[in-house]
């Protein structure tokens, strides 16, 4: 009877060793940990699928809620905490809720940066309030003299695409009024948009969408974006298929989120999964559409899908004469991540539109590791990105 104990602790070690390994590429660091994050992401994930599938929650709801106390975790500090003097407040900017920094008081006569942010979190989850996201929004606004505007914008399954889009389209317009920027004395000339993930996708197409008012008389004068998702059509790029195992993105994941955002019927993933639906058949998608993106959907049955082919949700589809116009870029991308070549392709299509890019490329970078700066859930690859993009934001005034 002795044994039975030592048995039970060696199988349930083992389980939870096999449960939590998973093989990773050798140019990824701290591995163990990124497993364990993995884990637990999974882990959430399961249990929201169960309370969907049992009737008692919203799967995206349970995850949300099961991830409160992970998202304090990631680096949501108290106001004496990350850089105190910083101004924080909630507020709503044409009836889109907002967080609003602002850096501590000093230099009077002196205009300050502006930066509008939009958070990831596949249109579905996340808030510019909580862990990271509010962490780096204190450190830009105290570290580069910056009022930033952080949007709460509408996600699912409460609403699905054009809404997120248009939400962040109104705050950014009211953002860039005459009456808004004198009242937080903002350098009309140095107002940046960032977002990272699906916050990359509506930062790029709010920026096109911008870039083409002429009715606006101000602009974005840079555009950062964080590992954007930015296209729909092709879901067998290289990196996709590359990176379909690599967490935390993996690949059917990233496909559901786009199909949740365009409010299609979850079972068609296999056609998506399969590009099925942007098949060479498919008559709205020309050949000059597609040379827009440097890979082809495969052969298959074809799907007509709301708002693929729309511009504000797939901002890589853009026409050359709109990307000319756009402001010049930072895009950051992982090696290791399902949408590093969305974010490649988009660099390079709009410096060939003559629009200047700078690209940070990260060799042991994985989707997500922006938000990953804290103890102890903190990898050195998170604070390296962390501190260009915060670098980056300074050219805003060049």
């Amino acid at each position: 009877m002795r044994l039975l104990p030592v048995v039970v602790t060696v199988l349930l070690t083992v389980s939870v060793a096999y449960y939590v390994y998973i093989p990773l590429p050798d140019s990824i660091q701290e591995q163990w940990k990124l497993m364990m994050l993995d884990a637990g992401f999974r882990t959430t994930m399961h249990l929201a699928y169960w309370s969907d599938r049992l009737g008692f929650n919203h799967y995206i709801k349970s995850i949300r809620q099961s991830t409160v106390g992970f998202e304090s975790i990631l680096g949501s500090e108290p106001d004496g905490g990350v850089a105190p003097g910083v101004k924080v407040s909630d507020i709503t900017f044409a009836g889109v809720p907002v967080r609003l920094y602002e850096p501590p008081a000093g230099g009077e006569g002196h205009l300050r940066r502006g930066l509008m942010f939009f958070h990831g979190g596949g249109w579905a989850l996340g808030s510019g309030k909580k862990g990271s996201y509010d962490k780096i929004n204190r450190m830009v606004s105290d570290e580069l003299n910056a009022v930033v505007v952080s949007v709460e914008y509408q996600m699912y399954p409460e609403v699905h695409f054009p809404v997120p889009y248009l939400d962040c389209l109104t705050a950014a317009k009211h953002f860039l009024s005459a009456e808004v920027l004198s009242r937080y004395a903002i350098d009309p000339d140095r107002v940046a948009v960032s977002g990272d993930s699906a916050g990359g996708n509506l930062a790029a197409a709010v920026s096109q969408e911008i870039a083409m008012d002429d009715t606006l008389s101000v602009k974005f004068s840079i555009q950062a974006l964080i590992y954007p998702v930015l296209q729909a059509l092709d879901f067998n790029t290289p990196s996709y298929l590359q990176n379909e195992h690599i967490p935390i993105l993996y690949r059917p994941l990233m496909i559901r989120f786009w199909l949740q955002y365009l409010g299609v019927d979850l079972s068609l993933v296999p056609h998506f999964t399969t590009n099925n639906h942007s098949s060479l058949q498919h008559t709205h998608i020309t050949p000059e559409l597609r040379a827009r993106l440097d890979w082809t959907g495969s052969q298959g049955a074809v799907k007509e899908v709301p708002g693929l082919l729309d511009v504000r949700s797939s901002p890589l589809l853009a026409g050359p004469e709109v990307l000319a116009k756009c402001p010049r870029a930072y895009v950051l991308t992982c090696e290791h991540d399902v949408l590093r070549d969305d974010g490649m392709m988009y660099a390079r299509r709009l410096q060939d539109a003559g629009v200047t890019v700078t690209n940070h490329h990260y060799e042991d970078g994985f989707h997500g590791c922006f938000s990953f700066i804290t103890w102890p859930l903190d990898f050195d690859v998170g604070r390296r990105a962390t501190r260009d993009y915060i670098d980056c934001d300074q050219h805003v005034e060049d």
